[in-house]
């Protein structure tokens, strides 16, 4: 840890702390928490907080139970939400009993990524663009998905949210968050906020962090802020498009950009690009982990469905956004398949893994599409396709090595596991949709 114990239980006392809480993810992305009261901080620095693994989704049987987390003291902030009473947080590790980083916690798959790329001479970098709704509550509390307004994208006058996104930037700024843009998106009550372009691991902390500060702020004004890939069908679903390039880990210099490539790209870049194109069926039950993921992953509603690239395409799986010449060091690709509902640890340890396969491969991509994909039918284009269900994804997963080498034995195991019986369990649901369509008539 970069600050010491004593410094550490110093601040807590300066801030008049009175409660700690302790967060992790499980395989599948939920955010769990244990809260300490501030007496006992010092307790879980020297020995750790223990706790009952077997509760957690994916991560241990009840035979293999027992484990604990380690506060990664570099995240600790104060929460600005919590006005009653003063409470801070700070993101975990997860450990086994006997000391050794835990096999399943997804925090760790990612370090791990960032670490075979720093044995490489590269720092890993992203920034995601993280969308969302916000739905209105019925008057009896039930979670139904009306839309807070009926803006579009950029919309001023009818977004009636304005100031809430204030509010839950200036929550993230003071989370030490670094927030380029928020905005109003396509959809009615969609929005959109783009975080500040660093390191992997702590950008998938401020990920994290981000998706229980808006649910938070939009809480306080009776509102519910969701995740949920596609909730209203016929409109733009919401994504989490992740831009990313390579760093040089000894000069910080973008080893993406290249004055001579195609596109501003170095040779590097397009060995990432094919690497990504190549394993981007196997990681989508990763980057799409709900069933409800592929009803957004469709043609017409601004998702890529085909596995492709380009820099004017919106609708390509890869895209490579234009960078003035001056800001070369931006350059970039964005992958536009993800969700807000995926893992962001796990999210951006596969895409690194496929990239640097890429990399390691001199894998070459195919030639950039930037016809618009949307408007040309599926039927009459020879591209490949994402997986159309989860169901497909997961077999996908099962057929990529590498992708199940990012996630480790154990994440694999447990995450094909859980996914599995989510689909099972929606394929033998009877929807409304079937009992409109086929109840009077059959």
């Amino acid at each position: 840890m970069s600050v010491s114990k004593t410094a550490f239980l110093a601040r807590i006392a300066e801030e008049q702390v009175e409660f700690l809480n302790l967060q992790f993810t499980d395989i599948v992305g939920v955010i769990k928490n244990v809260t300490i009261p501030a007496n006992q901080v010092a307790d879980a620095l020297d020995h750790g907080v223990w706790f009952d693994g077997s509760s957690i989704e994916g991560f241990a049987r009840v035979a293999e139970s027992d484990m604990y987390l380690q506060l990664d003291l570099d995240t600790y902030a104060v929460l600005p939400w919590e006005h009653d009473t003063r409470t801070a947080r700070c993101i975990c590790d997860v450990f086994t009993p006997n000391g050794d980083p835990f096999a399943g916690d997804p925090r760790q798959a990612l370090r791990k990524a960032t670490q075979a790329a720093a044995a490489l001479g590269y720092v890993y970098q992203v920034g995601p663009e993280v969308e969302f709704f916000l739905f209105k509550p019925s008057t009896t509390g039930e979670l139904q998905p009306v839309p807070h307004d009926a803006a579009g994208y950029f919309d001023v006058s009818t977004d009636y949210a304005t100031g809430i996104r204030r509010q839950m930037v200036k929550a993230l700024q003071a989370l030490g968050i670094v927030v380029e843009a928020s905005h109003h998106e396509v959809a009615a009550g969609q929005h959109e906020i783009d975080m500040q372009y660093g390191e992997a691991l702590r950008t998938a902390d401020h990920t994290v962090t981000l998706r229980t500060t808006l649910k938070a702020i939009a809480q306080q004004h009776g509102l519910h802020a969701t995740f949920m890939p596609k909730p209203l069908a016929g409109i733009n679903g919401s994504g989490m498009h992740v831009h990313q390039s390579l760093a040089d880990a000894a000069t910080g210099r973008n080893l993406f950009w290249s004055g001579d490539g195609e596109r501003g790209l170095s040779l590097l870049a397009k060995h990432f690009i094919a690497g990504l194109l190549l394993h981007a069926p196997g990681m989508c039950a990763i980057l799409g982990p709900l069933v409800n993921s592929y009803k957004r992953l469709v043609p017409g509603f601004e998702a890529p469905v085909f596995v492709s690239w380009g820099q004017t395409n919106r609708s390509a799986l890869v895209r490579v956004p234009r960078v003035r010449p001056h800001r070369a060091g931006a350059t970039r690709v964005e992958v536009r398949c993800p969700d807000p509902a995926s893992n962001p640890y796990l999210a951006f340890a596969v895409m690194l893994h496929a990239g640097l396969d890429g990399i390691e491969r001199e894998l070459m991509p195919p030639p950039a599409v930037e016809e618009d994909l949307f408007q040309i039918d599926p039927r009459l284009q020879a591209l490949p396709t994402l997986p159309r269900s989860l169901g497909e994804a997961l077999e996908a997963l099962r057929a990529d090595e590498v992708i199940q080498a990012a996630l480790g034995p154990h994440i694999t195991e447990r995450f094909l596991e859980a996914k599995q019986q989510e689909w099972d369990e929606y394929q033998l649901h009877v929807s409304q949709w079937e009992l409109q369509r086929y109840l009077s008539v059959f």
